[in-house]
């Protein structure tokens, strides 16, 4: 019996005895050494691309990953005498850290790690199974920053491609399913594109520019740095201007002094605010400007068969096809950026689409038939 069966862990790096096992086990215990040697290249694959502390975290990943190679390893005895193949996601993975922002990866690597394979494993330890479930919280927390410095110019993008995907086959097909000649449809798809992209780069504008105008009267800003100099370190108000943003007394206290003392030493920046105080939330025009541009390819898909000359049922048909293939991947990106389910939020996405284009086309008919 060995020490996981009777109910004694082995201690962290220590092996355990080759085992016979049968040859289903064996088999079994050959994937979990392949799937572990491709799931550390992959952490060393991103690893390889990052600096300072994500680096580090990395690579410790990878060795924790080594740790568990060894164990089947010497379960093993050895290197089996045909090596398996590491599963499809994790070669998919592999490939994708060499090629792909990590923001991706780490999305897919935090949801193959929430599904560990040694929950119901009698031969992995309990370290082990600890360690799986552990790994799922640092890439969650990997995947997080990566999420963070997400700019709102790529999310404009992805959401204006999908508004313009949809709005745009929905006006299509509403108008086509009216009964008008195939050159109406195509200028009212290409009319519907322009004033789609037009609006949408002028809310991202107003909104972006917006939200940076509230930054600028809401953070602190430089008129009293001139008077740092001339403040008493002992008795002044500086404190007040920390705690009235939220800083407990003794911080602000601190902070007021530090600050007050870099300015009598006549140290440079000696600021009232310090290098972090404001939230940079992208440019205007950039922002603008993407969503008009991500709009725009969304909305020319669903006219493409009319442009290429195509009519009637085969000209709806190919636009729908176009349409929810491209649904499928902004839903997937939308759910990877998400840290859900990428094929659930496709999924999603495709029924989304699809239901306003069929309720938009119903009512092109109803008016059909009305006009007729």
């Amino acid at each position: 019996m060995s020490a996981s069966e009777s109910g004694h862990h082995e201690p962290r790096g220590s092996e355990p005895e080759p085992q016979q096992g049968t040859s289903a086990e064996r088999r079994r215990w050959a994937q979990y050494l392949a799937d572990e040697r491709a799931e550390a290249h992959v952490y060393r694959r991103l690893a390889a691309s990052k600096r300072g502390e994500e680096r580090a975290i990395l690579e410790q990943l990878a060795e924790a990953e080594g740790r568990h190679e060894a164990h089947w390893l010497a379960l093993l005895g050895g290197e089996p005498a045909r090596m398996p193949r590491a599963g499809l996601r994790t070669r998919m993975l592999g490939w994708m850290a060499g090629r792909f922002g990590s923001i991706f990866v780490l999305a897919l690597a935090q949801n193959a790690e929430a599904r560990s394979p040694y929950d119901d494993e009698k031969r992995a330890t309990a370290a082990m199974r600890a360690d799986e479930k552990i790994h799922h919280e640092v890439v969650r927390g990997l995947a997080a920053r990566g999420r963070r410095r997400l700019s709102g110019t790529f999310r404009a993008a992805v959401f204006g491609a999908n508004d313009g995907l949809v709005s745009n086959l929905a006006l299509v097909l509403g108008i086509g399913a009216t009964g008008v000649a195939p050159h109406f449809v195509l200028f009212s798809g290409i009319a519907g594109l322009l004033a789609g992209a037009l609006s949408m780069a002028a809310g991202e504008f107003v909104s972006v520019r917006s939200q940076r105008e509230l930054l600028d009267a809401t953070e602190p800003g430089s008129l009293g740095d001139e008077a740092l100099p001339d403040l008493d370190i002992d008795s002044n108000e500086l404190a007040l201007v920390y705690r009235a943003r939220g800083m407990g007394e003794e911080e602000a206290v601190a902070r007021a002094r530090r600050v007050i003392a870099e300015a009598h030493a006549g140290r440079m920046p000696a600021r009232i605010a310090g290098p972090d105080a404001y939230e940079v939330v992208g440019g205007a025009w950039r922002a603008a400007g993407s969503s008009f541009l991500f709009f725009a390819s969304g909305a020319i898909i669903p006219v493409l068969p009319w442009i290429f000359g195509l009519t009637g049922p085969a000209a709806v048909v190919v636009a729908l096809a176009l349409v929810g293939i491209a649904l499928l991947g902004t839903g997937a990106t939308v759910g990877l950026l998400s840290g859900a389910p990428p094929l659930k939020r496709a999924l999603r996405q495709l029924a989304i689409g699809y239901g306003a284009a069929a309720l938009t086309y119903m009512l092109g008919l109803l008016f059909g038939v009305s006009v007729s």
